[in-house]
């Protein structure tokens, strides 16, 4: 947490702050509410703040941040393609950019940003200098490369780590797929978020060159005690998402009583997709089409057997011989009720890549989640890509899957143990 001064914190109120002004006058989403001229306006969550001067601990020694971390509102991902065969340049690349980030993560540049000497070239790229830490947290994944026959680390690879099967309904692009390192950057200052990236990637020059990478905003996930957002298409997302520690446990940590490679203790793995949004087609659809493709609400969010967001979803209720919640709705096929309770830590952002060559909106999800075997996510996107009513509006177009080592402590580096 940050020690400095309450008098310097900086607070930002969430995105309902104002429209609570608006006066309630009749029916709009449930819930909601409804303006003078019958717009409606949705209920506002007026506890959502984010203290800008916020820091999270790098040297835990156990989990690294940016998992279980509250989600902030702004990320960037970037993976990486090694560009060296050399064991040490490896390890010397990790441990620069754990020096790197842990002054990142308390507000610090990662070097001068004003040489003395005129012909001197700044260490650290400045924009971020005057701004708060904002919360930041960079989260290291390594790619299955690491552990190919460059580096003589086949031994420790980690034992589920391993390229993801073609799904249904890919349609995945070389150049958005796969590397051998991934950062994910999250703040709540989009400008910050960029900077750790952008100097991250410098110090890296020579060792690794950039691959793909994604700038999210605008949380598509929560996490425990925030509100569920909206995607793209403006329905809530991650309403049932691992929140509470014992289900993360369950479901994330690697905890060394799974016959994993002894240094991924408090590790995880990462699964990241790019998918692509239809959305003028989605906007052209009428509003009962949306829900049954979701099986939920739009307005409130609920399953579309109940009345509330978090009511549970009653798969089996029928109504005029048709099941409410369609079996090929969104909801049903993700369900852990449906897929022997599977469940995975969602920790998704809207993108947003402005026009595309057709001149169609380019936008969509940065789908990225953590879980303690991605079996879990194959499951899941094999049973969605091949049925999902969702397939119609959205493509994967970008892929990755990496393991994450624990955070370091103090004296050592990310992944320092894969070397001992």
């Amino acid at each position: 947490m940050s020690g400095l001064s309450t008098s310097r914190r900086r607070l930002i109120q969430g995105a309902g702050v104002g429209a609570g002004a608006v006066a309630a006058v009749g029916a709009g989403f449930l819930g909601g509410r409804a303006s003078a001229d019958g717009t409606d306006v949705p209920a506002t969550d007026d506890g959502d703040l984010v203290d800008l001067n916020l820091q999270h601990a790098f040297y835990t020694g156990a989990h690294q941040a940016g998992i279980e971390t509250p989600q902030q509102r702004h990320t960037v991902f970037m993976t990486f393609d090694l560009t060296t065969t050399s064991k040490q340049d490896l390890q010397v690349l990790l441990a620069r950019w754990s020096a790197g980030i842990a002054q990142l993560q308390a507000g610090l540049p990662v070097g001068s940003v004003q040489p003395t000497n005129a012909s001197g070239v700044p260490a650290d790229t400045g924009e971020a200098y005057d701004l708060a830490p904002a919360g930041l947290t960079v989260t290291l994944g390594l790619g299955p490369g690491v552990f190919d026959d460059r580096f003589g680390l086949a031994e420790k690879k980690p034992k589920l780590l391993a390229d993801l099967p073609t799904l249904p309904s890919d349609r995945l692009r070389p150049e958005l797929t796969g590397g051998d390192l991934s950062l994910q950057a999250c703040a709540d200052d989009p400008q910050v978020a960029y900077h750790a990236i952008r100097d991250l990637a410098r110090l890296g020059r020579g060792t690794v060159n950039t691959r793909w990478t994604v700038m999210g905003f605008g949380r598509a996930s929560a996490g425990k005690g925030q509100s569920t957002p909206r995607n793209l298409m403006g329905f809530k997302d991650g309403t049932r998402n691992v929140k509470e520690p014992a289900e993360i446990a369950e479901h994330v940590w690697l905890d060394g009583s799974d016959g994993e490679q002894a240094w991924m203790r408090d590790g995880t793995y990462l699964v990241a997709r790019k998918i692509q949004m239809n959305i003028e087609i989605w906007d052209s659809s009428d509003i009962g089409s949306q829900e049954q493709v979701f099986g939920r609400t739009k307005g409130v969010g609920a399953p579309l057997s109940g009345k509330k967001e978090f009511d549970t979803p009653d798969f089996d209720k029928v109504v005029g011989g048709k099941p409410v919640i369609p079996p090929t709705s969104h909801v049903a096929l993700a369900a852990p009720e449906n897929n022997g309770g599977i469940r995975i830590l969602r920790r998704g952002y809207n993108y947003t890549d402005g026009i595309n060559e057709l001149g169609f909106l380019d936008a969509g999800l940065l789908f990225i989640a953590y879980m303690n075997d991605p079996a879990s996510f194959i499951k899941l996107q094999t049973k969605l890509g091949g049925s999902d009513k969702l397939n119609e509006y959205i493509a994967h177009i970008g892929s990755g899957v990496f393991a994450v080592p624990p955070a370091p402590s103090q004296g050592q580096f990310l992944g320092d143990a894969l070397f001992a």
